[in-house]
């Protein structure tokens, strides 16, 4: 087989290497579907070819105001048609996208803006405050503002800083987009959630994104012109890469400033929508959503779950209003979904529980990873046996570059020549997986390990429950104990024995929950329920 060592004239050239960007996907929905819908937000809508002006003059302004290849441009902004603009004007420019949670802190954005360096930030008016207040707490003179009015919310701009729609006019319509040369390049800065001591800031790469958007297309099952709800904020692993996706399909991207079930209900009913994603408070909010809130509609509904394990009954109530609901799961570190609950045919003649309890898997690797398995602490295959446990490991093209200037977490992360995720897990015989906890939410009571998440799957089923979640109490005698933390639907009584009662039928003794807390729980913009709180709320119990 000499022919395959003698490179000789087989190198990459231009024609036949090109690096792996989702720039090119808006490229080519500019000349393919020039005409076809975008972006929607409300009253304003973009075609394609506006889409593709809009990211030119926003990647030119960019330039104008000193912005070069490899600097940081943060944003801080809902679900809008600017903030799906700069996930392609930021590096059509050569810069680095940092899309910054509107949820957080002073002292938290203002360490974002230092630790990734932000020369500019693009801030919706809402958030004005809380961009001032970090840029002022920054130790150096922090990012320059400009400001993203949204008048149609009520948001019309102060005047104190630049508009982005008058920055927009001011760049080049001809600019010209400065692709990667190498795919390996850094397209955006995303920081964890930091929980527990400073976030992370986590690279990713042009080629996992690219990848990230073909993998998608195909788990999905979908075809030309989906109409896109977005849900998921843009600010969390880039909205799961799905407006880098929308034009690979001529896609049109619905934003979503509030999430509410008469924005979710009015986007499926008047504007087509056919697919979104959302973490299982969503569905929560649209299997409870009041009659006053619905809207009726004559086609099914995809939708990707993920953010924590949805609870079997919220997936078997849903299904029957319209909805087909696909559990994905993944992390920051991985740019968002990572492993999918491919549905087999062979499962539609088991009853609706049976059902229900299967797509609450998170289930087998996307098209573009290797593999995602689970493993024993000597990095071990664990035996797929639905019980023995072990931690989620991945690799493929979808993870991260690694932690920004942080190479200890990003060497421990990446040990054993895979992604660690830290989240606990057993393996079906047919390989599916199925998240038994976060390692920090195992509850150890008299030696004995509790998954939270299988305490909170049983109390989900009772019909007074809303959402819930079980962490540990300390106690005297068995070490640790579950408490339950529970937000009522609108109505129900209090009864905690009644909810006790309800679980102990369901679990083993010690696996019951102890103590019954009733409050609105404490929710991240994702709607992933803030343990954190609960567990130091649990140690004052």
């Amino acid at each position: 087989m000499g022919w395959m060592s003698d490179e000789t004239g087989l190198e990459q050239r231009a024609a036949n290497y090109v690096p792996l960007t989702p720039l090119s996907h808006l490229n080519r929905a500019k000349t393919v579907f020039p005409n076809k819908e975008a972006l929607v937000y409300g009253a304003r809508r973009y075609t394609y070819a506006q889409y593709h002006a809009r990211v030119s003059q926003l990647a030119s302004a960019l330039h104008q105001r000193g912005i070069k290849p490899g600097d940081v441009v943060a944003t801080l902004i809902p679900n809008l048609p600017a903030q799906a603009e700069a996930h392609f004007g930021v590096p059509a420019c050569g810069a680095v996208l940092n899309t910054i949670n509107t949820r957080l802190d002073t002292g938290t954005v203002a360490y974002i803006f230092d630790h990734g360096e932000a020369k500019i930030v693009l801030c919706d008016t809402q958030f004005l405050p809380l961009a001032e207040a970090a840029k002022d707490a920054c130790d150096g003179d922090g990012p320059e503002i400009i400001e993203v009015a949204d008048p149609q919310a009520d948001y019309p701009a102060t005047g104190r800083f630049p508009e982005y729609e008058d920055v927009l006019t001011g760049g080049d319509l001809a600019f010209q987009w400065l692709m990667p040369m190498d795919e390996w390049e850094s397209l955006s800065l995303n920081y964890t959630s930091g929980t527990t001591g400073r976030p992370k800031g986590v690279v990713y790469h042009h080629r996992g994104a690219y990848l990230m958007t073909m993998g998608t297309v195909i788990s999905w099952r979908m075809q030309l012109h989906p109409r896109f709800l977005a849900i998921v904020p843009l600010f969390h692993c880039n909205g799961w890469n799905h407006s880098w996706m929308m034009p690979v399909l001529g896609g049109t991207v619905h934003c979503c400033r509030d999430i509410t079930p008469e924005a979710i209900y009015t986007a499926i009913a008047d504007e087509g929508v056919t697919h979104f994603g959302g973490a299982p408070i969503v569905l929560n909010m649209i299997v409870n959503a009041p009659e006053t809130a619905r809207k009726p509609f004559d086609h099914t509904v995809e939708v990707f779950t993920a953010g924590a394990p949805p609870a079997p009954a919220t997936l078997a109530k849903i299904e029957t209003l319209g909805f087909n609901v696909t559990q994905v799961y993944g992390l920051t570190e991985t740019y968002g979904h990572v492993t999918e609950c491919v549905w087999d045919s062979d499962w539609d003649a088991q009853s609706q529980d049976e059902k229900s309890a299967i797509k609450a898997r998170q289930g087998v690797a996307f098209p573009m990873m290797e593999y995602v398995t689970v493993v024993d602490e000597k990095n071990n295959q664990v035996p797929m046996d639905k019980q023995t446990q072990g931690e989620i490991v991945m690799r493929g093209n979808a993870v991260m570059k690694g932690y920004f200037k942080n190479p200890d977490a990003t060497a421990e992360a990446f040990e054993g020549g895979h992604f660690h995720s830290g989240d606990i897990a057993f393996q079906h015989p047919d390989s599916y997986i199925q998240i038994a906890d976060r390692a920090k939410d195992i509850i150890i009571s008299g030696g004995e390990n509790i998954s939270s998440v299988e305490v909170e799957g049983v109390l989900m089923s009772h019909p007074d429950v809303n959402l819930c979640a079980v962490v540990a109490k300390p106690d005297d005698k068995w070490g640790e104990v579950p408490c339950a933390f529970v937000e009522l639907k609108d109505g129900a009584k209090e009864d905690a024995q009644a909810l006790i009662d309800h679980a102990r039928a369901q679990l083993a003794g010690f696996k019951t929950p102890k103590q019954v807390v009733f409050l609105e729980l404490p929710k991240t913009s994702t709607g992933k329920i803030q343990k954190f709180e609960l567990r130091t709320q649990a140690k004052t119990l």
